[in-house]
């Protein structure tokens, strides 16, 4: 990551939801997931000249960066966390 992108804070709600959306992924994605989601969520947010990660970042992340052969779980584990992901999920 770019200094920049190690700099950023993240919303304290929305931290809380992907931390506990990462440990609910099954353990031989976890990390990969954590690793791609975290990096993409923070470009996300210095693409829109933000300061802070926020939930929007994390959820397009999500929908960016994990394999579609993952989607129905995401969208179960995006959901049982508190995500409001409908707006943000690609259209088909």
């Amino acid at each position: 990551m770019t200094t920049a992108q190690t700099q950023l804070q993240w919303e304290k709600i929305s931290l809380e939801r992907f931390n506990n959306m990462i440990v609910r992924i099954p353990l031989f994605h976890r990390e990969i997931a954590k690793q791609v989601v975290q990096k993409k969520a923070q470009q996300n947010a210095l693409d829109r000249n933000a300061a802070m990660v926020e939930e929007s970042d994390i959820v397009r992340a999500f929908f960016s960066e994990v394999p579609t052969a993952f989607y129905s779980l995401m969208i179960r584990l995006l959901d049982e966390v508190g995500f409001n992901y409908k707006e943000y999920e690609p259209n088909p």
